[in-house]
C-alpha cells in the first residue's frame, strides 16, 4: 500500500530533517500504529502517504503511484483518506448526511450513487440513525465517526488517522477505536494510526517507533513493547499492562512482558503467583 524509499523531508531547507533517510513498506490490508514523541516525524510521515507533503529527498509510492507526480494526485487522494485530531475541523455541513456527502459532491458522484454511499458509510460507523442530526449536537466520539464516514464514503483503500482520539473522553475514544478495528477486520481497509495512547496499539498488526525521523523499533506489539527501558528513554510509555508486569518483575515475580491484553496480563499474574506459593492461586 505504502512505500517510502530513502525518504527525507525538511520543512525549511536549512532546518534539521524531520524525516531522515527512512525506508518503510506498509502492506495492503494491514493495521499499523506509528508512535513517537512530539517532533519524531510520525505525522510528517503520514502526510507523505496522502501526498499532503512531497519528499525533499527520496521517493514515496502509494499503491505504486509516485506521490511527486502531479497527475497521480487525484487517484492518490481517492486511495488514501486522512482523519485528523479535531473532528470539528473536518465537519463542514449543518446536517450529518450532508457532511458525509461533501467529498462525493466534489468528486462529481451521481446523486443516486451518492445516496447509497452515504447511507452505507454511516451504517458502517454506527451513525446511520443520526444522519439527520446537527453535528454540533453530537459527542466528540460521534463527530469523529462522522468524519471517518466522510472518508470511507469515498471508498478509500487505506485510512491514515492522526491522533483521532486525542481530544476524546474514554467512551468516545473506545467508540472510534472499535470503528477503526472493524473497518480493518471486516472491510480490509489498510489502517495507519498515529497515537500517544500506547494501549491503542495493542490490537495492531505492527508498531513502528520513530525518533528524530528514523525508525527505532519495528515489529508486532508483542515484539516492541517489552523494550520498556528503551522506549522510556525515548520519552514514551508502554501499555498499562506491560508497565504493571515490568514493575512486578523488579519485585521478583517471574512475569512475561508480552502479556499485553488485560486477559493475558491477568493469566500471567495468576500463573506467577501460583508458582510463587507453590500451588494454584
Amino acid at each position: 500500500m505504502y512505500e517510502a524509499q530513502n525518504l527525507t523531508y525538511r520543512y525549511d531547507e536549512n532546518a534539521r530533517a524531520v524525516i531522515d533517510g527512512l525506508d518503510l513498506k506498509i502492506e495492503d490490508g494491514s493495521f499499523t500504529v506509528l508512535i513517537g514523541h512530539n517532533g519524531s516525524g510520525k505525522s510528517t510521515l503520514a502526510k507523505h502517504f496522502n501526498a499532503f507533503l512531497l519528499p525533499t529527498g527520496g521517493k514515496v509510492y502509494i499503491k505504486g503511484l509516485d506521490s511527486a507526480a502531479e497527475e497521480n494526485l487525484p487517484l492518490i487522494r481517492r486511495i488514501s483518506g486522512m482523519v485528523f485530531q479535531n473532528p470539528d475541523n473536518q465537519i463542514v455541513a449543518a446536517v450529518v448526511e450532508d457532511d458525509v456527502a461533501f467529498g462525493l459532491e466534489n468528486l462529481g458522484v451521481p446523486t443516486e450513487e451518492m445516496r447509497k454511499r452515504v447511507d452505507e458509510a454511516l451504517t458502517r460507523v454506527g451513525m446511520y440513525d443520526f444522519r439527520l442530526h446537527a453535528p454540533n449536537l453530537l459527542s466528540g466520539g460521534q463527530k469523529q465517526r462522522v468524519a471517518i464516514a466522510g472518508i470511507i464514503a469515498m471508498r478509500p483503500e487505506a485510512i491514515l488517522l492522526d491522533e483521532p482520539t486525542a481530544m476524546l473522553d474514554p467512551r468516545g475514544r473506545q467508540e472510534v477505536l472499535d470503528t477503526i478495528a472493524m473497518l480493518n477486520r471486516e472491510y480490509h481497509i489498510t489502517i495507519v494510526l498515529i497515537t500517544h495512547h500506547m494501549n491503542e496499539a495493542i490490537g495492531a498488526d505492527r508498531v513502528v517507533v520513530l525518533n528524530r525521523g528514523k525508525i527505532v523499533f519495528d515489529g508486532t506489539p508483542k515484539e516492541v513493547f517489552p523494550h520498556v527501558e528503551e522506549l522510556r528513554a525515548l520519552g514514551l510509555e508502554v501499555p498499562t499492562t506491560v508497565s504493571l508486569l515490568y514493575d512486578l518483575r523488579k519485585e521478583g515475580l517471574d512475569l512475561p512482558l508480552d502479556a499485553l491484553t488485560v486477559e493475558e496480563c491477568g493469566d500471567a499474574l495468576i500463573n506467577a503467583l501460583g508458582q510463587k506459593k507453590g500451588s494454584s492461586f
